[in-house]
């Protein structure tokens, strides 16, 4: 139907959230631009104290990482391009991708139409495969982005436990090793390159619990106590030949509460302790518990959450993935995310269900993807996740921990589990709250000063409302606003003159200021 000239048409008011994500994007571009073509970037490195990152310049890194498995398998240099952009215009630092792709990469070419190995000799890699995987570092660090490269993904080592084939094995160490020193060498120069080890796959059998696993590993032909952990060790010992030095190195787990500090708790390869809470437990798994458990271990390692439930992705548990009973949206990905920092986290990964596969017409659907990489790139929680980051960034970094205590009273269900860090100094307390018209109690002493300024902190808009300022010697009860639903209670010590939530970065580095609106 036309519209009629001689009447207007009718204003449409814009949503605060709208704007402010919008806001926060253009924002966030303007900084993205002057990164183009500036000095390489700082390598990332453990904080000393253990349970956090820093760069090699002392500046607290905050990892708020994306997952994009088959970016480089899957997307052509300009497809990838525009990737890249948008997620760095939207605040993530780390983009989690794979040299040797699931399924893919061995005997199915990529976009450009290059498979890895010339006529499938491990020895003899194709020079223009791995040409695309420097290209695509060399783009992230243009934009300020640092890349974790998962060498190959497991079934090159467990297949037919996947497509595979399976191409490392525990009788050719040194054919593993010889790759990870060919794939070093080719990044050698790259600051910007924190290597995942591992792919979806557990490190040995040993130890596994999960029944269907078991069953996986025996139908392809492996003993109970297969262990693959020697294989992983080559590649990091060729790795460290082709760079020149030790590389930085996590471990990508299958999913569950079994993270790599079960597995390989003494490994002296990992750096960085990870987890998969997954997509296959239904809504609100526990990991605030499994990141507590790691934050509690010696020796003491950073750990996070590398893949959380995806966006858009079917939320009944594994491996049925039936969309007829529903899928994980914002809310569920900002409940993950959140708790699991909040818990001890050094970061966390976002993942979006259609943007890791890179899904379209022409590279085809998995897992009942319910639309294209492109659109995917702008849902909701992918806006949201820098939020966390400017939280996480406005407050000191390095000394921040879980703190169970400061929540008075039996915790409720796991819907509506609320989980509370602070610092060190108890200048500052977070508690992540699931809920609207969620009523918790916040134990007197919590922030060590004679009042403390509250603050109610959106993850949706990054927008901050003062509460006002209270006796700090005294328990006070918080209720959550009505809208929401999930919020973060910011308590500061009123004499600590902090600015807003997420307003600036406490200790350099970080996004710059962005003058976070203030409702008070």
């Amino acid at each position: 139907m036309h519209a009629n000239p001689a009447t207007p048409p009718a204003r449409r008011s814009i949503h605060p959230a709208v704007v402010a994500a919008w806001t926060a994007l253009l924002l966030t571009l303007a900084t993205v631009a002057p990164a183009i073509g500036a000095q390489p970037l700082p390598r990332i490195e453990v904080h000393p104290g253990g349970h956090h990152l820093q760069t090699a310049d002392g500046r607290p890194f905050f990892w708020l990482g994306d997952t994009a498995w088959k970016l480089l398998q899957s997307a052509t240099p300009r497809e990838r391009a525009y990737y890249l952009r948008i997620r760095a215009a939207q605040g993530f630092n780390v983009i989690q991708t794979v040299a040797l792709a699931e399924n893919e990469s061995i005997l199915t070419p990529n976009a450009l139409g290059r498979v890895a190995f010339v006529d499938g000799d491990l020895r003899r890699p194709d020079e223009a495969f791995f040409d695309n995987v420097v290209a695509a570092v060399d783009d992230a660090a243009r934009l300020g982005l640092y890349v974790a490269l998962v060498p190959t993904w497991g079934d090159k080592l467990t297949a037919p436990w996947g497509t595979g084939p399976r191409i490392f094995r525990n009788d050719n160490l040194a054919d593993a090793e010889a790759f990870g020193a060919y794939l070093g060498g080719r990044l050698r120069d790259r600051t910007n390159v924190i290597w995942m080890i591992g792919g979806d796959r557990p490190s040995r059998l040993a130890g596994v619990r999960s029944t269907f696993l078991r069953d996986l590993a025996q139908s392809a032909g492996f003993p109970p106590d297969q262990d693959w952990t020697p294989i992983w060790a080559a590649m990091v010992r060729g790795l460290a030949q082709g760079l020149g030095r030790d590389p930085v190195c996590l471990y990508h787990p299958q999913g569950g509460e079994y993270s790599s500090s079960r597995q390989l708790p003494t490994e002296p390869w990992v750096d960085i302790h990870a987890m998969q809470s997954g997509h296959g437990g239904g809504r609100d798994v526990p990991v605030w518990e499994w990141i507590a458990r790691d934050h509690a271990m010696e020796p003491r390692k950073p750990t996070l959450d590398i893949e959380p439930n995806y966006e858009d992705h079917p939320y009944n548990p594994w491996p049925a993935w039936d969309p007829a009973t529903g899928w994980f949206r914002d809310h569920d990905v900002r409940k993950q995310c959140y708790r699991s920092v909040f818990a001890g986290g050094a970061g966390v990964t976002y993942g979006h269900h259609a943007v890791w596969q890179m899904a379209s017409k022409r590279n085809g659907v998995i897992n009942h993807a319910d639309r294209d990489w492109v659109d995917a790139l702008h849902r909701p929680a992918a806006r949201q996740m820098v939020h966390l980051r400017r939280l996480i960034e406005s407050r000191p970094a390095f000394d921040r921990r879980p703190d169970p205590a400061l929540l008075v009273g039996t915790p409720g269900p796991r819907s509506h589990h609320a989980v509370a860090c602070r610092d060190d100094a108890r200048t500052y307390a977070f508690v992540y709250v699931p809920e609207r018209d969620q009523t918790i109690r916040v134990a007197a002493g919590a922030i060590r000063d004679e009042q403390l300024r509250a603050w109610w902190y959106d993850p949706r808009t990054g927008f901050a409302e003062e509460i006002g300022v209270l006796p700090a010697d005294r328990e006070h009860a918080f209720t959550t606003p009505s809208h929401g639903p999930d919020w973060v209670l910011v308590l500061d010590a009123a004499s600590a003159s902090y600015a807003p939530p997420g307003a600036e970065p406490a200790l350099g580095g970080g996004l710059p200021s962005r003058g976070v609106p203030i409702r008070q």
